[in-house]
């Protein structure tokens, strides 16, 4: 179905596809015009300030600036540069540890935080490197500051469950990274193959010399280093199927969790949190 404008000039085409994908998902992110929202991750390189021209000019919703380290002068130098070339474009910046961190961010113009270093299934930064924190520590602290500005905050690395998902909101957490956990589904990208009878995708860390040979150097400012340093490595994960079976299975574990607390919501769980009536030992 063609969708024209007054002057008779093509605007878009409707599909019986589109149809069905507002019926079958009607919890999909859109924005005003029912398209999804689309996010795209940048660097904090001087070339990546034409990439986000180029993104913005396409359409994008959402960047993300991707480092391994956050709170570093050429994030903060992106982020103004954004802030004041494209003020209404939301940027998610990180990766962070600590509440000092997450402030100099905020005060640059973050909207979002990313929060973990070296906690995920394929990263080894803390091993390589000794530097990153426990990630509940850092996910509290960070989100106990962000809190006041009214900065949500990214729960990034350590999830491979819904048990750790409920951990990771109850925290202050407003949403979690799911790297591993739907790295195995059949939207993910990659081949499956067979070992010892099970049935694998692979999977990569940004910081193995594999996924540096392709480009994620710079995410570690590497590009220019004779010797490349791996803060990651390579593996596989099981297969877990189609998201659309798997997605609802994580909810109904986050819900049965939020019951067995007490909580009604998420909103309710962290006020708990807030209060003193929900404890971590």
């Amino acid at each position: 179905l063609p969708d024209v404008n007054a002057n008779g000039e093509l605007v878009s085409l409707i599909s019986r596809v589109d149809l069905k994908k507002n019926r079958d998902y009607p919890l999909a992110s859109k924005d005003a015009n029912k398209q999804l929202l689309v996010g795209a991750a940048i660097g904090t390189r001087p070339g990546d300030r034409e990439r986000l021209q180029m993104l913005v000019e396409a359409g994008v919703d959402v960047i993300v600036i991707d480092s391994s380290q956050g709170d570093s002068v050429f994030q903060l130098q992106m982020i103004t540069h954004i802030k004041q070339t494209y003020p209404n474009l939301d940027v998610i910046a990180g990766n962070i540890v600590t509440a000092r961190q997450a402030l100099h961010l905020i005060r640059a113009g973050a909207d979002g935080l990313k929060i973990g270093m070296g906690v995920g299934s394929i990263c080894t930064t803390q091993e390589v490197c000794a530097v990153g924190r426990a990630q509940a520590s850092a996910v509290y602290h960070t989100a106990k500051l962000a809190r006041r500005f009214g900065v949500p905050v990214i729960a990034d690395g350590g999830i491979s469950s819904s048990g750790h998902v409920i951990k990771a909101l109850a925290l202050g957490a407003s949403c979690a990274m799911c790297g591993s956990l739907f790295a195995g589904t059949e939207e993910a990208p990659g081949n499956y193959f067979f070992q010892d009878g099970v049935r694998l995708k692979r999977y990569r860390g940004m910081g193995s010399i594999e996924a540096m040979s392709k480009g994620s150097e710079k995410r570690y400012f590497a590009s220019d280093a004779g010797i490349k340093v791996a803060q990651g490595v390579s593996g596989a994960v099981v297969d877990k199927g189609s998201l659309r079976r798997f997605i609802p299975y994580l909810v109904q574990g986050i819900k049965h969790g939020l019951q067995d607390m007490g909580a009604r919501s998420i909103a309710t769980m962290q006020e708990m949190m807030a209060n003193g009536a929900l404890r971590f030992e």
